[in-house]
């Protein structure tokens, strides 16, 4: 069943379905109707030479000056051109299919000033699979991701490059074996489809659906270690965490007792300490704050998806023209910088469980490293260490891109949000969170393989998973093969799905 744009009702679900799994878009009737509203005032007031910045002025620093009549349809191409400036290897497809998807939302709203035709053309290459070939690297985050969107752009004058069918081919050819007619672009057609911070923010609504996902292993992990080093259960009380208020605290709590639920741990029937280490009994505060950033960035990123992001902005209410900053990428690059500190967080919290499974002057009773053979056999000591230079690395991820404006365009946009930037290295710091919670749960597994008492039903439905895909460490093996596995794993979401087919969701 196809998605409606509207303008209004795009949620990061729906642009994941798009861009990652190829469901199909439509236009409301409405949507139509106020595209071509907005149309119509726009050539009225070309016809009337009234001065409008990106229609019948240059851009940027060359704002003053006016286009002649016979500039004004050509300038577009140009703009184009000269936009389509990005450097180096190709976005992912998803990235620019979310992308497409953000822009025809934004046109929806019937502000942009675009004719119909282009916005139903990006609609047809979503439909028919058509992904333009764009460069990840070249976007400030304002003025819209302008180099990429370029990229997207040079398809509607059938130039340029994209994917068809798992092939590269020249924009015309790809275009014409879809069977999808080439628009060319007018006036204000190609500022209309450049000008917003749609890629940024599509890849960030994808992070924003990963990182969600990311949280929900980071707690089955916590369960399983938990287990293993027979945690005290007090601390995960959610009556505790409904006492301080967070809201991320209170779900998180209540998480880690439904997944232990049905264990010895959980149910009390072991020794415990009286009071266990913060990696442990801090988790719910943890993993709760990162919960809370993370869906405070997914309202932002909301918010964009359906806003407006245009220069300028038409009023076909007022017969109005507004020219302004829009497309000003802070109000997403900001929350997602948190966003990705957010996850570092909670892989560093992670480590330092796997320390006390490993370390056996922490791990109460558990073999050192994880072996059965300690000193000839050195079982995870060094899953550790690959789990400390992934997090090395999240943590330089981590310093914000939202503050390192570089002036351009003669200083006219003198500040912009490097937007684009954030995007890029929240997508490393995912990549990396796999890898360190995927050795979490290899050494929680191997921990509970150790332990002789009850499991809880959610993580035995963990563990067994894991077990489909690494071996228990009996003696010592290369463990890049494990690790790699243990990382696609957790990007899988199949121990996820097991566990929530166990205790039921765990959105709390």
């Amino acid at each position: 069943m196809s998605i409606v744009l509207d303008g209004n009702t795009l949620t990061v679900d729906k642009l994941v379905a798009i861009a990652r799994h190829g469901e199909k878009v439509e236009i409301h009737p409405d949507a139509l109707e106020r595209i071509k509203t907005c149309r119509a005032m726009l050539e009225e007031k070309i016809q009337a030479h009234e001065i409008m910045y990106g229609v019948n002025t240059g851009i940027g620093e060359f704002s003053e000056v006016v286009l002649t009549d016979e500039q004004v349809g050509e300038f577009q191409k140009y703009l184009i051109y000269n936009h389509a400036a990005g450097i180096g290897d190709p976005a992912p497809l998803e990235y620019v299919r979310g992308a497409m998807a953000g822009r025809i939302n934004v046109h929806c709203n019937g502000r942009s000033g675009c004719r119909p035709d282009i916005t139903l053309t990006l609609a047809a290459m979503l439909n028919k699979g058509v992904t333009p070939f764009v460069c990840q690297k070249g976007s400030v985050g304002a003025s819209g991701d302008l180099a990429p969107m370029s990229q997207i752009a040079l398809l509607l004058m059938g130039e340029g490059h994209a994917y068809y069918e798992g092939k590269l081919l020249s924009g015309k050819d790809a275009m014409e074996k879809a069977g999808i007619p080439i628009p060319g672009l007018e006036a204000r057609d190609g500022l209309a489809t450049i000008n917003g911070s749609n890629l940024l923010t599509a890849m960030s609504a994808i992070h924003i659906y990963d990182m969600t996902r990311i949280l929900k292993h980071a707690e089955i992990a916590c369960a399983m270690s938990l287990e293993a080093l027979m945690a005290n259960t007090k601390p995960y009380d959610v009556r505790l965490h409904q006492a301080r208020g967070f809201k991320g605290a209170i779900r998180t709590a209540g998480v880690l007792l439904k997944v232990m639920a049905g264990g010895d741990v959980a149910e009390g029937n072991l020794k415990m300490k009286v009071q266990d280490a913060y990696s442990m009994r801090s988790t719910p505060q943890v993993i709760g704050a990162a919960q809370d950033a993370i869906l405070w960035a997914k309202s932002q990123v909301e918010v964009e998806l359906n806003g407006v992001g245009d220069n300028p902005v038409f009023f076909p209410e007022y017969k109005l023209t507004i020219t302004g900053a829009n497309f000003q990428g802070s109000p997403v690059s900001l929350p997602m910088d948190m966003a990705g500190a957010a996850i570092t967080m909670i892989c560093v919290l992670s480590e330092r469980r796997m320390n006390r499974l490993t370390n056996p002057a922490l791990s109460v009773g558990l073999p050192p490293f994880l072996s059965k053979g300690a000193g000839m056999m050195s079982g995870m000591m060094l899953s550790q260490y690959t789990a400390d230079s992934l997090i090395v690395e999240q943590r330089i991820l981590s310093a914000p891109a939202s503050i390192q404006s570089i002036p351009a365009a003669a200083d006219q946009e003198d500040f912009v949000s490097m937007g684009m930037n954030t995007a890029i290295k929240n997508g490393q710091i995912i990549d990396n969170a796999y890898g360190v919670l995927g050795i979490e749960f290899m050494a929680a597994a191997q921990a509970m393989d150790f332990r002789d008492f009850k499991k809880g039903k959610g993580t035995s439905a963990a563990h067994a998973v894991i077990r489909k895909h690494v071996e228990f460490l009996d003696i010592d093996r290369p463990l890049y093969p494990d690790h790699t596995a243990m990382q696609e794993l957790v990007r899988s979401c199949e121990i996820l799905d097991a566990v929530e087919n166990t205790v039921g969701s765990l959105d709390g």
